[in-house]
C-alpha cells in the first residue's frame, strides 16, 4: 500500500474514542495512581469494556496496511497518562513476541490469557532486560537447559513491566551461549510457576502507575510445550546459526516492531506537555499581556511545534514500513524512537520553564510529564543504542542513496513515460509555450488553466 497521510473515517473515529477515553477516564485517575504506584486495575477493566484491551484489538491495529492505526491510538492514550497507558498496552509487547515465535496453537491458547475479559482482567509481561545487560541483548545471562521433557530456567530479569503480577510472562533465555543472540529462545511462564519470584517492585522516577519489578528464576521448571515455537524449529534455527546463517531472535524482532510504537507513546507525552504550555502561556499575564506574546516564550514553543510534527511523521513512516514489510535500511524505526523520545523530554522541560515556579510543584501536571518523558530515552533501547543502529548504516545504505529512494513504488507503466516531471511532459510544455506566442488570447487562457498546478 502506498504511504499516505490521509486519515480514513475509521482512523478519525479511533482517535475520537481513544481521546475521549484518555480525557474522561485516564487523566482524572492519573494523579492518584502516580502517587500510590499501584496497578490501575479499574482503568484497565474500563479499557477492556471500551474494546481497547484484548488480543484481537491489537492484532487489528497491527493489520492496518496504512500502519497508522496503532500510533494514532497510542498517542491519544499516552496523552492521558504514560504510566496508565503503559499498563494498558504492555500485554501487546508480550503478544508481539508470541506472534513472532509461537505456533498457531500457542497463539490461540496463550493470547487470551494475556488479556482476559472485562470483569476478569489478566496481564502479560515480556522479560528480556537483565541487571548487567541493559540494552545489550547479546549479554543475557538467564539460561534455559533441557531436562527430559521440560526446560529449566535460571537467572534474573529487571525493569519488567507487569513483572510478578502478570498472568503470563514471556521470558527470553540463552539455550546456546556460544551463539550470542542467535542462541536464544523465548518461553511462556504462567503466574505461580515454582521458581519464578518477584524480588522487588521498583520505585521509579516516572511511569509510576505501571508496576515494574525485578524477577528471579531459580530452577524454574516448565513443560516443553511452553517453549515458543516447536523444539524442532529451535534446533533448526540453532543449526543454521552454527553454520553461519543469519537468524534474528524473536526478542530483537519484537523490539524492531515496537520502536515506532514507543515513538508514538513519547509523542503523547510531548503533546500533552506542549498543549498545556501553550494554553498556560496564553492565559498567564505578566508585563502587560499574555506571556506567549514574548519571543522568549513563543520561540521555544514554535520550535517544539515543528519538532513534534517532524517526529510524528518519522513515526508514521516507520509504522507504515513495518506494516508493509518494508525493511528498515537506514534505521528508520530507530530514527522515529530517537527523535520522539528526545522531543518529549524537551517539551516537558519547556512546559516547566513556561509555568515557572508553578511548573516545579505538583499543583500542575507538568512536573509529572517531565518525570514520565525521561523514560523514553532509556527503555526499548537507549538513545545511544538508537544512534548506534542508525550509525551502522552510514557507511552502507545511508551513504549510497537518499533514504526516500529506497521506498517501494511503481517504477514502470505509463506514469514513467508521461507522469509529472517526465521528459515527454517537459517537451510538450516547451511546444505549448512556442504555440502560445501565436495563439489567440482565449485559447491561451484555456491552455493555461489546463496546465496549471493541480490539473
Amino acid at each position: 500500500m502506498a504511504f499516505t497521510l490521509e486519515l480514513t473515517p475509521a482512523h478519525h473515529e479511533l482517535v475520537r474514542r481513544a481521546h475521549t477515553f484518555a480525557e474522561e477516564v485516564i487523566r482524572p485517575a492519573a494523579p492518584k495512581y502516580d502517587e500510590l504506584q499501584e496497578c490501575p486495575w479499574d482503568i484497565v477493566d474500563a479499557a477492556a469494556r471500551e474494546g481497547f484491551y484484548n488480543a484481537l484489538f491489537y492484532a487489528d491495529l497491527i493489520a492496518d496496511p496504512t500502519g497508522l492505526s496503532l500510533p494514532l491510538f497510542l498517542e491519544e492514550i499516552f496523552w492521558g497518562c504514560a504510566g496508565i497507558g503503559l499498563t494498558v498496552v504492555l500485554p501487546a509487547l508480550a503478544l508481539s513476541a508470541l506472534n513472532q515465535a509461537g505456533t498457531p496453537e500457542q497463539i490461540a491458547t496463550w493470547a487470551p490469557e494475556m488479556f482476559g475479559t472485562p470483569g476478569d482482567i489478566k496481564l502479560a509481561a515480556l522479560a528480556v532486560s537483565e541487571p548487567q545487560g541493559g540494552s545489550d541483548v547479546s549479554n543475557l545471562q538467564t539460561r534455559a537447559v533441557k531436562d527430559g521433557d521440560d526446560w529449566v530456567l535460571n537467572g534474573t530479569k529487571i525493569w519488567i513491566g507487569n513483572g510478578g503480577i502478570a498472568d503470563v510472562t514471556v521470558v527470553n533465555a540463552v539455550v546456546d551461549p556460544d551463539l550470542g543472540t542467535k542462541g536464544q529462545a523465548m518461553f511462556l511462564v504462567p503466574k505461580g510457576t515454582p521458581g519464578m519470584d518477584q524480588v522487588r517492585r521498583l520505585d521509579k522516577l516516572g511511569h509510576r502507575a505501571s508496576h515494574t519489578a525485578e524477577l528471579s528464576f531459580t530452577d524454574c521448571r516448565i513443560p516443553g510445550d511452553q517453549l515458543l515455537g516447536s523444539e524442532d524449529k529451535l534446533n533448526h534455527k540453532l543449526d543454521k546459526a552454527r553454520r553461519g546463517d543469519s537468524t534474528r531472535s524473536a526478542a530483537l524482532g519484537a523490539f524492531e516492531q515496537t520502536r515506532p510504537m514507543v515513538a508514538a507513546m513519547a509523542l503523547g507525552v510531548a503533546r500533552a506537555a506542549f498543549e498545556y504550555a501553550c494554553d498556560y502561556a496564553s492565559r498567564r499575564e505578566a508585563f502587560g499581556g499574555p506571556i506567549i506574546e514574548n519571543q522568549g516564550v513563543a520561540f521555544p514553543l514554535a520550535d517544539l511545534a515543528a519538532d513534534i510534527d517532524a517526529a510524528r511523521l518519522l513515526a508514521w513512516r516507520a509504522s507504515w514500513m513495518a506494516a508493509n514489510g518494508v525493511p528498515f535500511h537506514c534505521g528508520e524505526g530507530s530514527m522515529s524512537k530517537l527523535k520522539a523520545s528526545e522531543v518529549a523530554v524537551r517539551a516537558a522541560e519547556q512546559a516547566i520553564q513556561t509555568c515557572g515556579g508553578w511548573g516545579y510543584v505538583s499543583d500542575l501536571p507538568v512536573e509529572k510529564w517531565y518525570r514520565d518523558a525521561k523514560l523514553y530515552t532509556i527503555f526499548e533501547g537507549t538513545s545511544e543504542i538508537q544512534r548506534m543502529v542508525i550509525g551502522r548504516t552510514l557507511a552502507t545504505e545511508a551513504s549510497q542513496t537518499p533514504q526516500h529512494h529506497l521506498l517501494p513504488g511503481d517504477h514502470g507503466g505509463l506514469s514513467r513515460k508521461f507522469g509529472h516531471g517526465s521528459l515527454a511532459r517537459a517537451r510538450a510544455g516547451e511546444a505549448f509555450l512556442k504555440l502560445a506566442q501565436k495563439a489567440p488570447h482565449r485559447l491561451l487562457e484555456l491552455g493555461g488553466r489546463l496546465a496549471s498546478p493541480g490539473r
